[in-house]
């Protein structure tokens, strides 16, 4: 298999340059990254609409990679329940070499092909659940291991990766391969693949939970209220659903917990 990720780059001698042509070229990279996201939506939508038909019945959406790839998933899965006021166990992102993985890469972790379902199974995993693999290489064994497994068990597994024909794109239920090309320094896929791993996956969070509800309109409704800055854009928000004053409107949200709760107890 030939390693879109690992060819050379485009670019060349790059200690010779001056910090404007690294920077002007860095960037020359990153404006093919959200093109190569949008031929992928159909796939986007695919694995949205699949798990948001188990999320309702009570599933959850496990994100399982290595390194960048599972440091990605990691920081999606924790936005979820600041941001839409969802338990912290509904979306859960697991990263090879456990949590200490996360500040500091664990050697050989994600050459394990095993590890990956043990993780799952801490969880109790069941048919109900999605597993999504995210591995720009689209090799990463430790996630290989885990979405094989996760297939036998009859549940609906996902990959983001950005090497067409990929072990992991072929063996996924639904690929989504967005095609960034090489990296600006060889092989370095914490850039545009990573880069196009976190638009994938901001697509993919945020669209399951408008559509089980978490949005309306275009607001936060259901946030947490874990902050100064929150708080204040909470009162806001009902102050512009309920013509309040601040003061009522702030009141009301402490009070009830959510805007969407505030809201609701002032419209009855």
């Amino acid at each position: 298999m030939k390693r879109i990720t690992e060819s050379e780059s485009n670019h060349h001698d790059l200690e010779t340059k001056s910090t404007r042509d690294l920077l002007i070229g860095i960037n020359q990279e990153d404006h093919t990254v959200a093109l190569a996201v949008e031929l992928e939506i159909p796939q986007i939508e695919k694995l949205v609409d699949g798990c948001v038909e188990r999320m309702q019945e009570g599933g959850r959406l496990f994100y399982m990679g290595a390194g960048t790839s599972g440091r990605l998933g990691i920081v999606d899965a924790s936005e979820c329940p600041p941001t839409f006021g969802v338990p912290h166990g509904m979306v859960i992102g697991i990263i090879a070499g456990g949590d200490k993985a996360i500040r500091k890469a664990v050697e050989f972790a994600e050459d394990d092909r095993e590890q990956g379902w043990k993780d799952l199974e801490e969880f109790n995993i069941t048919e109900k659940d999605i597993v999504v693999g995210i591995a720009a290489s689209g090799t990463t064994p430790y996630v290989l291991g885990a979405l094989e497994t996760a297939k036998k068990n009859g549940i609906l597994t996902g990959g983001i990766s950005c090497n067409p024909s990929s072990p992991l794109s072929q063996l996924a239920d639904i690929a989504i391969t967005p095609m960034v090309g090489p990296e600006f320094v060889t092989g370095s896929t914490r850039m545009k693949s990573g880069t196009a791993q976190k638009l994938v996956l901001n697509m993919l969070s945020t669209a399951i939970m408008i559509r089980l509800g978490k949005v309306k309109g275009n607001r936060m409704v259901d946030m947490q209220l874990s902050n100064d800055k929150l708080v204040d854009r909470g009162t806001k928000m009902v102050m512009e659903a309920t013509g309040l004053e601040e003061e009522k409107a702030n009141e009301l949200l402490l009070k009830h917990g959510s805007v969407r709760a505030a809201v609701e107890a002032f419209n009855h």
